[in-house]
């Protein structure tokens, strides 16, 4: 099951982030399953603020797509009723809220990735995009969104 392996790795899901605007956290289309972006935050508030390349490092940068990660799985559980109803990480996209002159966005979103591919094993190979910003909602330091196939 995929929350022992979570456990296993010392993690556990959240409770699922609240709307912060008007919009629905998740959607299910037939077997496809979107969440809305999510930032690094612990009981509703941010646990990482700033940009990487000034305030906040790589490897914080790491931990907080992790962190907005392991989010999209708590709404992902909570939509699909368990992780192990999963049956495909299609597609993730990150944004790396960073300086100009910073370029490691890829290895900021590979904390979300690994991640995945650790609970999931091939059925967590998925495309991906890591794009670099100007800013994000409240200088949280990066938000992402997964799309996965689920169980029919």
């Amino acid at each position: 099951m995929i929350e022992d392996k979570l456990r296993e790795l010392g993690l556990e899901l959240p409770e699922p982030n609240p709307p912060a605007a008007m919009y629905a956290p998740c959607v299910v289309s037939g077997s496809l399953l979107f969440t809305a972006g999510q930032t690094p935050k612990k009981d509703g508030r941010l646990i990482f603020r700033g940009k990487l390349g000034a305030e906040i490092t790589l490897e914080e940068g790491r931990a907080a797509a992790e962190r907005c990660c392991l989010s999209c799985l708590a709404l992902i559980k909570k939509y699909a009723g368990s992780l192990d109803n999963v049956e495909r990480i299609v597609k993730l996209t990150g944004f790396v809220n960073s300086t100009p002159d910073f370029t490691q966005q890829p290895k900021v979103i590979d904390g979300a990735s690994e991640l995945l591919y650790k609970l999931f094993g091939e059925k967590g190979a998925h495309a991906r995009s890591a794009v670099g910003c100007s800013s994000l909602p409240g200088d949280a330091p990066c938000e992402i969104e997964l799309v996965v196939k689920i169980k029919e």
